[in-house]
């Protein structure tokens, strides 16, 4: 009889087989299906006992985030506050309450973060915000940093 393959006509030998193979004190009910003993599943057979160590290196390659740009309005007694609200409306996309708050606090501290972008966007909305007020003739002023 084979031990790693218990295919013997009978369930007396194929309830020996399996307490040979997996232990004297083991309930054998629902062991078997069609004359083939399903402990074969139950007693790990030596090739999957034995596995070779596995060797794989991993590359720790992480991207980087891009470094990020604050977006700062500076105040000027000139620019009327209705423009630069309408202005930071249209540019940075920030609701009516946020932009009277943010030209509020530019007015009163001198300059005010807007947002904050990676440095192409935040060059980007800067710009064009600048460049919205000068076409309409005010001397209004965006200008970029970097966030610590």
């Amino acid at each position: 009889m084979d031990l790693l393959n218990c295919r013997v006509i009978g369930s007396d030998s194929l309830t020996n087989c399996c307490r040979r193979r997996i232990g004297p004190n083991v309930d054998f009910s629902g062991l078997f299906f069609y004359g083939r003993c399903m402990s074969e599943n139950l007693v790990p057979r030596l090739a999957d006992t034995v596995t070779p160590p596995k060797t794989r290196t991993r590359s720790a390659t992480k991207t980087a985030r891009p470094p990020l740009h604050k977006v700062l309005l500076l105040n000027d007694d000139f620019t009327p506050r209705e423009f630069v609200v309408r202005v930071l409306k249209a540019e940075f996309r920030v609701t009516g309450d946020q932009a009277q708050r943010i030209m509020i606090t530019a007015h009163t501290k001198g300059s005010c973060v807007v947002a904050v972008f990676t440095k192409e966007v935040a060059e980007e909305k800067a710009t064009r915000a600048t460049d919205m007020a000068r076409n309409e003739g005010f001397p209004l002023l965006f200008a970029t940093e970097p966030e610590e």
